[in-house]
Parts: structure tokens; C-alpha cells; sequence
């Protein structure tokens, strides 16, 4: 399996953007959770308090978010062991001039009915 990290230099780092969930407590206060990370929260007075401990936390504990692209491993199509498997029947040119004369008929039948529904429709 290959794996490549994507990373940027840091002084050309994106800004990390995060989606917070606010919450008001029954005690009157705010805390603030960045979802999807349960550990990065912070809690204050008011919204804006409970923001800026989580930022300042998050400022702290440096928090990095790489690209990670994993190429998978490389398995055979399920069907390939079929592949070929006919090639030395002597039955096999016979078989395929069999469905390519069925289709034809089949073919010529929704010709055939689709200039019948023509017809009909013209008439009305």
C-alpha cells in the first residue's frame, strides 16, 4: 500500500477552519465544542468567552490537518480469471453465430412492433 501525506511548508499552511457547536448550560454558561474533535472544547461566561478558550487551546495544542491519499492494493477483477476460459472450445464459434442470429431476431421483433405503434399512432 502507498501512502502520501500532503503537507503544507508553514508559512503557506492554509487557516484551519472549524465547525463549533455551541451549547448553553443550565448553570448559565457556554461551552464550546469543535465537532467531530471531543476533546477540543471550552467553556466560559459567554459565548464569546467559551470562543476564545477554545481558540487558545486550540492555539496551544497546535492541531495539524494533513491530506492523507491512500492508493489501495491491487487485486484482480473477480471476473478475469473467467476471461478466456472458452478460447479452445470447438463449440465456442458456434455459440457466439447462435446469440448474434437470436439478437438479429430479437432485433427485427422491436422493429417490428415499434412501426406497428407508428402506425397506430398515425391513425389516431
Amino acid at each position: 500500500m502507498n501512502l502520501t501525506v500532503k503537507a503544507y511548508p508553514n508559512n503557506t499552511a492554509p487557516k484551519l477552519t472549524y465547525d463549533v457547536l455551541i451549547e448553553n448550560q443550565q448553570d448559565g454558561g457556554v461551552i464550546a465544542k469543535v465537532l467531530g474533535l471531543p476533546d477540543f472544547q471550552g467553556s466560559g461566561v459567554t459565548k464569546e468567552a467559551a470562543l476564545e478558550k477554545l481558540i487558545q487551546l486550540l492555539q496551544e495544542r497546535k492541531p495539524e490537518i494533513v491530506t492523507l491519499e491512500i492508493e489501495p492494493p491491487q487485486t484482480e477483477h473477480p471476473w478475469m480469471k473467467f476471461a478466456g476460459m472458452f478460447k479452445d472450445d470447438p463449440q465456442f464459434d458456434e455459440m457466439l453465430a447462435y446469440i448474434e442470429a437470436d439478437r438479429r431476431e430479437l432485433d427485427a421483433q422491436m422493429e417490428e412492433y415499434y412501426r406497428q405503434l407508428d402506425a397506430e399512432n398515425e391513425t389516431k
